[in-house]
């Protein structure tokens, strides 16, 4: 049986992908749609991050603004704001890979230098276009 090659960070860290890896959510948000804004504090998404990987989490995906239908856009420096003490935070108490779920090239910038290793765009590069230079740049692995 052909095994998937393990995943290497931007840390240099090796993410193996021979069983199912679990992405744990925390939303830095006031109005996320999964969670209603309750780890919107840097304390509350800390202890979600930390619980999530108690509970199995391989991966912490880290976003400071709502994709709901409907949601307002939230501007760089307000996401920045919003994400990266938490990733920072979470860093200091974990090695576990963490993404940054953005759109915006200079929140994974900023995410990245924080502490992040992997960029999860849901436009797939299509809403920044400096985000694929970001990523290439950087060296990190991306998910569309």
């Amino acid at each position: 049986m052909l095994r998937p090659s393990p995943l290497r960070l931007s840390s240099g860290q090796l993410l193996p992908f021979d069983v199912p890896k679990i992405m744990g959510i925390v939303n830095v948000t006031p109005d996320s749609f999964s969670d209603g804004g309750q780890f919107d504090g840097v304390q509350d998404a800390v202890d979600h991050a930390l619980r999530l990987k108690k509970e199995g989490a391989a991966i912490l995906d880290v976003g400071g603004e709502s994709t709901r239908p409907g949601s307002a856009p939230v501007g760089t420096e307000e996401q920045k704001r919003r994400v990266i003490p938490v990733i920072t935070a979470i860093r200091q108490k974990s090695s576990l890979p963490i993404s940054i779920d953005t759109t915006d090239a200079a929140v994974a910038a900023a995410a990245l230098e924080a502490g992040a290793s992997i960029v999860n765009d849901i436009s797939a590069f299509r809403f920044d276009s400096d985000m694929l230079g970001l990523i290439a740049r950087s060296g990190c692995p991306a998910i569309a």
